[in-house]
């Protein structure tokens, strides 16, 4: 090999790596202490990172039924698609209970939603903001064991902002149950 080659084989190493680190032309950097016109720009959103559920206490005796609250707190500037969702693509909010010791769910009841336009859909999507309750029905058989347990149950969401929807994701939700 020439040395003209050595030299430009050598030269392409260390050009072509460091032009994957600049911007793309036309791009304006923001001016120090700007914010990015997007706020999720560069960022990557997790649907579990921007919704939060809690379950409050059951009380249920032996034979009998009752309803079990879980409430969700959507962080401010997102929303959660219903149960059902406007479109087919749309993945729902959706909570699987699994049976527990003696206890089993029964119907699932999802509020009522806000509809709401987006910039990125043809008409209102029916959504859920800031906070809300899913209410679901546990029942106890007659020969559940006294006690104190823990439901585990998993929530699926699908997050998103004004103008994306995120990938998917499921909560994992503790619901205390006491046998009476």
């Amino acid at each position: 090999m020439t040395k003209a080659r050595i030299v430009l084989v050598t030269l392409l190493c260390f050009v072509f790596p460091l032009a994957g680190c600049t911007k793309p032309a036309g791009t304006p950097s923001p001016a120090p202490g700007a914010s990015p016109a997007n706020p999720t720009e560069g960022k990557h959103v997790a649907s579990v990172d921007v919704v939060k559920a809690t379950a409050a206490p059951t009380e249920i005796s032996p034979g009998s039924s009752a309803e079990a609250i879980i409430h969700l707190t959507i962080q401010h500037g997102y929303h959660i698609n219903a149960n059902p969702p406007t479109y087919s693509y749309l993945k729902a909010t959706e909570l699987e209970i699994p049976t527990g010791d003696g206890v089993t769910a029964g119907l699932i009841s999802y509020p009522a939603p806000l509809q709401r336009k987006f910039a990125f859909a043809e008409k209102p999507l029916a959504v859920y903001e800031g906070e809300t309750e899913l209410r679901a029905h546990l029942k106890a058989d007659k020969a559940a064991k006294q006690g104190e347990q823990s439901i585990s149950a998993k929530l699926r969401i699908q997050a998103c902002d004004e103008q994306v929807c995120y990938p998917p994701g499921i909560l994992e939700v503790a619901i205390p149950v006491s046998i009476k």
